[in-house]
């Protein structure tokens, strides 16, 4: 009596391992995500220089003579500088050849307000030196928590010399379903 006993919990534990494994399988997991789309937000920003108090003390890099570019600028609602600040564009960028891939090159936009509060870190791996790039946001914090998206950056009223340029940002994001 008790052989039979054993082999049925045995038959049932089988059987609930098969099913358990059906339902929590990584690749059934994978098939629901790619049906299930989770939020997107799209904005829309300009990235200024920062206003100078003193411009005797500074001197402009241009991009051609640098070993690498280290920023840091104001985020605004607007074109104009006297637009609502909202955050600010860090980055550090090496736009040597043998270093145009490194893990370093990361601008991060970091917003303070009362709707978005968090950073995002956007790749500048392929970056052509255009008056228009496209390039990919990589993960977020805070209100961007694991966004993943494409940064469409735009020269407004592109010059021969970028080193004023301000840059009109278009953020399209998506974030990751949450089950």
């Amino acid at each position: 009596m008790q052989p039979r006993i054993i082999f049925c919990i045995a038959v049932s534990a089988a059987i609930l391992a098969v099913i358990l494994l059906a339902v929590i399988s990584p690749v059934a997991n994978r098939k629901r995500q790619k049906n299930q789309t989770g939020p997107s937000i799209a904005l829309s920003l300009y990235i200024q220089h920062p206003q100078k108090t003193h411009p005797t003390n500074s001197t402009p890099v241009t991009p051609s003579s640098a070993e690498a570019f280290v920023f840091h600028h104001t985020i605004t609602e607007g074109a104009e500088n006297s637009s609502p600040v909202i955050g600010k564009a860090q980055g550090f960028i090496i736009p040597i050849e043998h270093f145009a891939h490194s893990m370093f090159n990361i601008i991060y936009l970091t917003f303070n307000t009362p709707q978005f509060n968090g950073s995002l870190s956007v790749q500048a791996k392929h970056i052509t030196h255009k008056a228009r790039e496209e390039l990919t946001v990589v993960g977020g914090t805070g209100s961007f928590a694991f966004a993943r998206g494409i940064a469409v950056f735009a020269q407004k009223d592109p010059q021969p010399s970028d080193v004023d340029a301000i840059y009109h940002v278009k953020l399209l994001l998506k974030f990751p379903s949450r089950i």
